[in-house]
């Protein structure tokens, strides 16, 4: 019942993007860390090509996903069909973490529409795409976008974010090192 593709489609790609939720899962390398698996939605998931995908990465409270892409890169995609015909894709691959500082920000977030509370862009490249039944995802209907994260970013301040952002994500739950403050263009990327 599941199938292998090669590459992401210009018809999976019109079925990606018309989601409106997806899941993002990653892990670090300790088998003692904590897996972690992140809801997503809005309009922050982007097909770049056949074999890459990026998503808009908002200010939260965790920093799980950009601790564990730094770390070791590992991530995987999930997308259900909660209307119409079943199906669950999933797009696994190798991860990285594009902060505003980042020279490749600027022409990556003209694929987003503008949100204030944009933390990074995360950019995928896609190592291996796959379809499942879904059988037993069940049918939802779709009633908002929900605006709570936009109104509390809108009535902070660059300098609030970036406090906030320092506070409550500079370290995962397993201790991994998270959200890197901006820099400037000159000072060396931590790693």
């Amino acid at each position: 019942m599941g199938k292998v593709l090669e590459s992401i489609s210009g018809e999976l790609e019109r079925w990606l993007t018309s989601q409106k939720l997806y899941f993002v899962a990653t892990a670090p390398l300790s088998v003692e860390g904590h897996v972690n698996c992140s809801p997503k939605g809005g309009d922050t998931f982007r097909v770049l090509g056949e074999h890459e995908v990026a998503y808009l990465d908002l200010t939260g409270s965790g920093i799980e996903t950009i601790a564990h892409l730094q770390e070791n890169g590992r991530i995987v995609f999930v997308f259900c069909a909660f209307d119409g015909p079943p199906k669950i894709v999933r797009l696994h691959g190798t991860g990285s973490v594009v902060y505003p500082s980042d020279a490749d920000f600027t022409p990556l977030a003209k694929q987003f529409p503008a949100h204030p509370g944009a933390r990074a862009i995360i950019r995928v490249s896609i190592t291996r795409v796959s379809i499942s039944c879904g059988f037993q995802v069940p049918l939802y209907e779709f009633v908002a976008e929900r605006n709570a994260l936009e109104n509390w970013t809108e009535k902070k301040s660059p300098e609030e974010l970036d406090a906030y952002r320092r506070q409550k994500n500079s370290i995962s739950i397993d201790e991994i090192p998270g959200y890197e403050p901006p820099r400037s263009p000159s000072a060396p990327r931590m790693q």
